[in-house]
């Protein structure tokens, strides 16, 4: 007789597992773990048992229908249990290939290969902007129209820069998955010119001679702490990304050698920074203030910490200039980039180099954190000469800053 479902759901467990049975095979084994549809058949002459789920999420009529699934199949000549197992590793292989799983084994990959926040960063934008939609498709079937339609929502919100990159991620993971096996082709190379362009910003910067005069006895005169004066101090001397500077260590500065050497956060890449006779006295300064701590400029709360980073664009605000508009800690490095080329004739590649911008020579390589080293020592001794000289108000366009070649 077919069973009821008010059969089913009322029955109870009891000391030994026993079976309550319904038409064409179906039954429900119930013991003292829960109750388990299960249907016995024969094929290729072995007595075997398939498992059809477990109530009450698998209900009465659901089971009936799996049950007359697998005798279909059987009418065919094909293993209901098999065909079973056959789907179960499709979809295990599916979500091994899906675009969820490559993404998350990239970032696995280029985890010591990026810098934390990088790796923060990309990790969020894929999590927060693509995964949701595509995470769960099998990598070797997204199209650069699914990729589009993806990036265009993201585009929508006005985070134009934040879909340029979704999409440069996207491109490292399908160039990843083909190297695995995973995919065939980068489909992200399609869509070249699709995206609206991206609205180019730079750092507010003083780049003319005589306001960047101003700007340096301004920052002598300024009243605050002497750790923000010095960073103040130091930020166009040294023109390095306003971060890097306020997590400066003082293990990493050897003032015998008149060095600091570093980690560029941005590329991952080891970086040295030629210390002029200027800043290394400012240094030492500052080393008898903050010398047994961790940090070069440490936080104001706390040691432990470095300073905050906004505290350099809070200074100049102090000082009275707009940081959207005039001077910002990371316009420093676009004022010596355009004085050292354009007033001191130094060559644009070590200027680049001293950056520690990605500069590709003739021979394809990349970023040396000793190429043009004698030419940046020189150059940056030459450059807080000519500060020294701006500060002091003297003729500075005459200044010849030519270095041998």
């Amino acid at each position: 007789m077919a069973l009821a479902e008010t059969t089913v759901r009322t029955a109870k467990a009891t000391d030994k597992p026993y079976k309550l049975t319904d038409e064409r095979g179906l039954y429900l084994l119930v013991n003292q773990t829960g109750k388990y549809w299960r249907i016995n058949y024969r094929f290729a002459g072995k007595q075997k048992t398939l498992a059809l789920g477990v109530y009450p999420d698998t209900t009465l009529k659901q089971a009936r229908a799996k049950r007359d699934e697998a005798r279909s199949l059987l009418s065919d000549g094909i293993d209901p249990g098999e065909q079973k197992q056959k789907k179960k590793a499709e979809r295990r292989l599916l979500a091994e290939n899906s675009l969820s799983a490559v993404a998350e084994e990239w970032l696995g990959v280029v985890r010591s290969k990026l810098a934390a926040n990088t790796l923060k960063n990309t990790k969020a934008r894929l999590e927060n902007n693509v995964l949701p939609w595509l995470g769960k498709r099998p990598i070797a079937e997204i199209t650069a129209p699914d990729i589009l339609a993806v990036l265009r929502k993201i585009a929508s919100r006005g985070a134009i820069h934040t879909a340029h990159k979704a999409k440069h991620d996207l491109g490292q993971v399908f160039r990843y998955a083909i190297a695995t096996g995973r995919a065939e082709r980068d489909p992200t190379g399609d869509l070249r010119g699709a995206l609206p362009a991206e609205k180019t910003t730079h750092f507010a910067a003083i780049t003319d001679p005589k306001e960047v005069s101003a700007l340096l006895r301004a920052i002598d005169a300024f009243k605050g702490s002497y750790q923000v004066q010095a960073a103040l101090r130091l930020s166009p001397m040294l023109f390095v990304r306003p971060g890097e500077l306020r997590t400066a260590e003082w293990a990493h500065i050897d003032l015998d050698k008149a060095e600091w050497r570093y980690t560029v956060s941005k590329t991952n890449t080891e970086h040295l920074v030629p210390l002029s006779t200027q800043a290394v006295a400012a240094l030492e300064h500052l080393k008898a203030l903050t010398g047994d701590g961790r940090y070069v400029f440490p936080g104001a709360r706390t040691a432990s910490r470095p300073m905050s980073d906004a505290a350099v664009n809070a200074a100049l605000r102090r000082m009275g200039y707009d940081t959207k508009t005039e001077i910002t800690g990371h316009g420093f490095r676009a004022m010596a980039r355009t004085i050292l080329h354009e007033e001191l004739h130094q060559k644009p590649e070590v200027i680049e180099h001293q950056l520690a911008h990605r500069v590709t020579d003739n021979l394809g390589t990349a970023y040396n954190r000793t190429k043009f080293l004698k030419e940046r020592k020189q150059m940056m001794q030459l450059w807080a000469d000519y500060l020294d000289k701006l500060k002091a108000g003297a003729e500075v366009i005459q200044l010849q800053g030519k270095t041998a070649a």
